[in-house]
């Protein structure tokens, strides 16, 4: 899996939103927000050629007080959300 090029994380007034850099992407129907955890995450894997579930789930373990088990569940969910969307393939 990899983000979809074109879209950027962007802290506004305190909220995490992804942004489209071009035109082609806009989609003035939605708008993606973040939370806290799910940015974090946006920001480890953006740029990277590819990523799985499982690092995502790392990436949970090692930055929260959180059990392999719910880490895997809440990656696999924030990943099946990213595809969803498209911003993440």
């Amino acid at each position: 899996m990899k983000v979809v090029e074109g879209f950027r994380l962007r802290e506004i007034c305190g909220e995490f939103i992804i942004v489209p850099e071009s035109t082609e992407l806009v989609n003035f129907n939605k708008m993606i927000h973040l939370n806290a955890t799910a940015a974090y995450l946006w920001e480890q894997v953006s740029g990277l050629d590819e990523f799985t579930v499982e690092g995502l789930a790392k990436l949970l373990t090692d930055k929260y007080d959180v059990s392999d088990e719910t880490a895997l569940k809440d990656a696999k969910a924030i990943a099946e959300k990213w595809v969803e969307i498209g911003i993440a393939a």
